[in-house]
């Protein structure tokens, strides 16, 4: 089972560069996209073979989520159930028989770290619905959780201990989710590989210096960690400021 993440920041521009190429050239079993920035109506992708799921933002140009699954689910839930939580498109999640697959983008805690406060009400609440699925059969997360969790999760840890995705409150959430039985599928294969990145700031050169951070995640269920079989980061592929991530499983379903 193959299953693809990857923070288009805006699914209209991304398929100008490229987009629809590597979704057909990878053939994945779920495709799941996060910062769509798109309404209902805005954009008609012809995806044979793939059921879609999308999220919006009640704000327009804005946030946004969407999955394409090749096996149509047996239900489909949009948001955390939670109305001051559901207004930016944020969550999608599809059950199957025998897993969950949650996409999630993750709110940024913004310039200045004004939405700090807000981010923690949310890594709790998102915490809490996870732990709820859990209860009931194996959960699979991916997306962008806006958070690198250790030093080695980025390229410059000094100086960004107090910036908005590396500050002690955001990580600590993260270790809180990992502590609760669920496990970062790439460090989990890949302990100590640095300089491995999902995103790079369109600043300063970052991509081509690889300054980069790894913000793009699939999380599973510590009961299904040895199904993992491989995880990539596809840095090779370009039309947003962050790159495709990649898991592969043993079948679950």
């Amino acid at each position: 089972m193959k299953l693809i993440s990857w923070n288009v920041n805006g699914i209209r521009a991304a398929v100008e560069k490229g987009f629809l190429d590597f979704f057909q050239e990878i053939d994945a079993d779920f495709f799941s996209i996060q910062e769509s920035k798109c309404q209902d109506g805005q954009i008609t992708l012809e995806l044979e073979g793939y059921h879609q799921f999308w999220n919006y933002a009640v704000k327009k140009g804005y946030s946004g989520t969407a999955i394409f699954a090749k096996k149509e689910p047996q239900s489909v839930s949009y948001g955390l159930g939670i109305e001051e939580h559901d207004q930016e498109g944020r969550v999608i999640t599809l059950e199957y028989e025998k897993f969950y697959l949650v996409n999630v983008y993750t709110p940024n805690s913004g310039e200045a770290l004004k939405r700090l406060e807000y981010r923690m009400d949310w890594d709790t609440e998102f915490r809490n619905y996870l732990l709820k699925l859990e209860e009931k059969k194996p959960v699979i997360v991916c997306g962008d959780l806006n958070v690198a969790h250790e030093e080695i999760d980025l390229k410059n840890p000094k100086s960004n201990k107090k910036n908005a995705g590396f500050t002690l409150e955001e990580r600590g959430q993260l270790t809180q989710l990992l502590e609760k039985n669920f496990v970062d599928s790439f460090r989990f294969l890949n302990p100590e590989l640095e300089g491995a990145y999902s995103w790079w700031s369109y600043r300063y050169n970052a991509r081509a210096n690889n300054a980069g951070w790894r913000i793009d995640y699939f999380l599973t269920s510590g009961s299904i960690k040895e199904n993992i079989k491989s995880v990539k980061i596809h840095n090779d592929i370009f039309g947003s400021d962050h790159c495709p991530v990649e898991l592969e499983t043993k079948d679950l379903d």
